[in-house]
C-alpha cells in the first residue's frame, strides 16, 4: 500500500490529538508540526481539510489548537485515509480486457478490499496503545 506524505502527516497528527484526548486543551499545530518534522503549512492545509470533514474541531486565540471532535476510539485509520485520499478506486482499464486481465483486476480488487478492511479495524486508541507500548519497552544505556 502507497500512503502520500499527506496521508501519513494527516495520520501523525491524528494520533497526537487522540494521545492528548480528553484532557481538556487543545493541541498546538506548532507542537505537532515540530513533533514529527512537518511543515506547519502543510500541516495547517490538512488539518483544515480534517476539520471540514468534522473529525477534529479547532479553538482559536492563544491557548487555541486542534483536538478530536470523536473518541479515539471510534477513528479509524480507513476513516483518516478517506479524508485526505478520497474514495479508492482499483478497477483498471485491464477489466475491460481479456479473462486474463479481468481476473488480474479482480485480484487487484481483492486486495484493496483487504487493505480497506483492515484500515477500518485500526482505531486511534489502538494505535496510542501501540506507541505507549514500545515507549515502555524501550532501554537506555
Amino acid at each position: 500500500m502507497k500512503v502520500s506524505a499527506k496521508t501519513e502527516y494527516a495520520c501523525l497528527a491524528m494520533l497526537d490529538l487522540a494521545a492528548s484526548h480528553g484532557r481538556g486543551e487543545p493541541v498546538r499545530i506548532r507542537d505537532i508540526a515540530d513533533h514529527h518534522g512537518i511543515p506547519s503549512r502543510f500541516l495547517v492545509q490538512i488539518l483544515l481539510q480534517l476539520k471540514g470533514a468534522g473529525m477534529v474541531n479547532s479553538t482559536r486565540g492563544a491557548s487555541g489548537g486542534y483536538q478530536l471532535s470523536r473518541e479515539p476510539e471510534e477513528v479509524s485509520l480507513a476513516d483518516v485515509v478517506s479524508v485526505i485520499e478520497g474514495p479508492r478506486e482499483v478497477a483498471t482499464a485491464a477489466a475491460a480486457g481479456s479473462p486474463v486481465a479481468k481476473v488480474l483486476a479482480g485480484v487487484w480488487n481483492e486486495i484493496s478490499a483487504a487493505e480497506d478492511a483492515h484500515l477500518r479495524e485500526i482505531t486511534l486508541a489502538d494505535l496510542v496503545d501501540r506507541a505507549a507500548d514500545q515507549t515502555r519497552d524501550m532501554y537506555y544505556i
